[in-house]
């Protein structure tokens, strides 16, 4: 008889690694970010545990997109008072004080709303440069399964 392999929680051995964002398309890299944080690239893979990896994005500023999102694209958030919508543009997020909560808005849509998925997203670390503070962890440069988008064009 076959049994199903279930994780557990002191099994799980969570890695980290670097992408640089520089002149990756938003939402293609936002699904290769999901991935890695969920944990589905690992055969140990556990849905209702957090089995994922670390992940550190740098130059989040330099984020590529397609057609006319920059202008386009429209970020809400409401202040819960009477009139108290607020909008901005992809191209005002990314010219603004903080960039990288464009691609922070764009994986949080692509994770669990609940719990876990807070916790998921807890394991996310973007920076707008070149700079990160997690030299410590002695992070690894992406290449999974499905490379990025920039790295598999060079190849051709």
């Amino acid at each position: 008889m076959m049994k199903t392999y279930s994780a557990k929680a002191a099994d799980l051995q969570p890695s980290w690694y670097v992408i640089d964002a520089e002149g990756q398309v938003l939402g293609r890299l936002a699904t290769q970010i999901a991935h890695i944080l969920r944990g589905k690239h690992k055969p140990t893979f556990t849905p209702h545990l957090n089995s994922g990896d670390f992940v550190v994005v740098i130059n989040a500023d330099k984020i590529a997109v397609t057609g006319n999102r920059l202008d386009q694209k429209v970020y809400y958030r409401h202040s819960q008072y009477p009139g108290g919508l607020k909008k901005t543009t992809l191209r005002q997020t990314l010219e603004g004080k903080h960039p990288e909560r464009a691609l922070e808005h764009a994986v949080r849509g692509m994770v669990m709303h609940n719990r876990l998925g807070t916790r998921v997203m807890s394991r996310l670390k973007i920076y707008a440069g070149p700079t990160h503070p997690h030299e410590a962890q002695k992070p690894v440069i992406w290449t999974g399964p499905e490379a990025l988008l920039k790295q598999s064009t060079a190849a051709k």
